[in-house]
């Protein structure tokens, strides 16, 4: 039995581990699972649910930045002290054993400084991305593997089902909470030993579960995507960081005409019309940033329209062998509706995307993630 809390409170409804068979017998033993724990309902609810699944639970948080070090709401954080203390609470009620793992070297090298290089050189990343890919999915996954623990549990909404000895990455049931844009990199093995519990359920029962089980974050705030950045203003994380000021440029238009002069690179982004600190008599909009010359062409809005892009480290979860050209939908950013496009693979690990209709501001730097239906193909790198 679960400290205080009853276990009627299951709800085996929802399917969530069908795909493992977890059902655990004399002939079946039980098996360990590290689960990451942010302090948030999402993580808290996936961690009860792989506990009474029957899996042997191991709680850990990853320690990867210090918000309250950059002035960053506790609110609105992930990565806070408070968050940490909610994680233990909510393991200690599990009966799970709990750790921290001081993860802030490997945060700081594979996510903060690949966020600023990018921006260094014109292009807009997505740390979530690989947030995921570097530390939750390797860096957690190795020590979990240390560790003798056959899964990882995360609170991520999507999920994994097995086709004919493949595992496939698939969208959550929740269209508004779906997460599988950002797990594009996962690998087959990754996969294997990964469970999504909550891909299964809407962002409205995981609450109402989170209440009935009485945890104390049940309607706690979901944390901002960008832990490390206080108030979102990129440019002056990117010169703290560095240590560095970023030199003024010119404004010029698709032309080459000069319109100004800017406040350095790294404060723009491609689609950007807010906060140009350039006044034309007319909207204008970032279409296009030249690192090489210190430039930022500016446009009109049909200016940032365009069918084709190109995306690089393209990983394939659906098949081994891609074919050589298919149909499918495709999604140049988190939050766009997926768009038909025919996808042709043009090299190792390299596709080249044509949508049927243009679409707004494809930013080099942000991820396209290519479905069939609810099936993830695979993902890349706009470059």
């Amino acid at each position: 039995m679960l400290r205080g809390i009853g276990s009627g409170c299951f709800v085996g409804a929802y399917g969530l581990f069908e795909r493992n068979n977890m059902t655990f017998t004399p002939d079946n033993p039980r098996r360990e699972a590290l689960v990451a724990m942010s302090g948030g309902v999402d993580s808290s609810v996936a961690a009860y649910l792989a506990a009474e699944s029957g899996l042997d639970c191991i709680g850990v948080t990853m320690k990867l930045f210090d918000n309250e070090d950059a002035g960053i709401s506790r609110e609105k954080s992930c990565c806070s002290l408070e968050d940490t203390e909610y994680a233990r609470g909510v393991a200690y009620r599990l009966g799970m054993p709990y750790y921290v793992f001081n993860f802030t070297a490997d945060f700081k090298e594979q996510v903060m400084r690949r966020f600023v290089e990018a921006y260094e050189r014109g292009a807009t990343p997505n740390p979530s991305i690989d947030c995921n890919r570097y530390l939750k999915f390797d860096r957690l996954y190795r020590r979990a593997k240390e560790l003798g623990c056959e899964y990882v549990v995360t609170g991520h909404y999507a999920r994994i089902e097995e086709e004919n000895g493949r595992f496939l990455l698939k969208k959550a049931v929740d269209p508004t909470k779906d997460q599988s844009y950002v797990l594009y990199s996962m690998t087959q093995d990754e996969l294997r030993h990964t469970l999504f519990p909550l891909g299964g359920m809407t962002k409205t029962h995981t609450r109402e579960l989170a209440r009935k089980l009485g945890f104390y974050n049940a309607d706690k705030p979901d944390s901002q995507d960008i832990c490390f950045v206080p108030d979102g203003d990129y440019a002056s994380f990117i010169r703290s960081f560095t240590g560095r000021d970023y030199p003024r440029g010119e404004f010029v238009d698709k032309s080459g005409n000069v319109l100004g002069k800017h406040r350095g690179l790294i404060g723009y982004t491609v689609g950007q019309r807010k906060g140009l600190g350039i006044a034309l008599g007319e909207p204008k909009y970032v279409t296009a940033l030249l690192p090489d010359e210190n430039r930022v062409v500016l446009g009109s809005n049909e200016d940032l329209m365009s069918c084709e892009l190109d995306a690089k480290n393209f990983n394939f979860i659906a098949f081994d062998t891609p074919p050589a050209e298919f149909r499918a939908s495709a999604r140049a950013r988190y939050r766009q509706a997926e768009q038909p496009a025919t996808v042709r693979v043009t090299g190792e690990n390299t596709v080249h995307i044509t949508f049927d209709e243009p679409q707004r501001a494809i930013t080099k730097g942000q991820a396209v993630v290519v479905y069939d239906g609810d099936v993830v193909i695979g993902g890349g790198e706009i470059c």
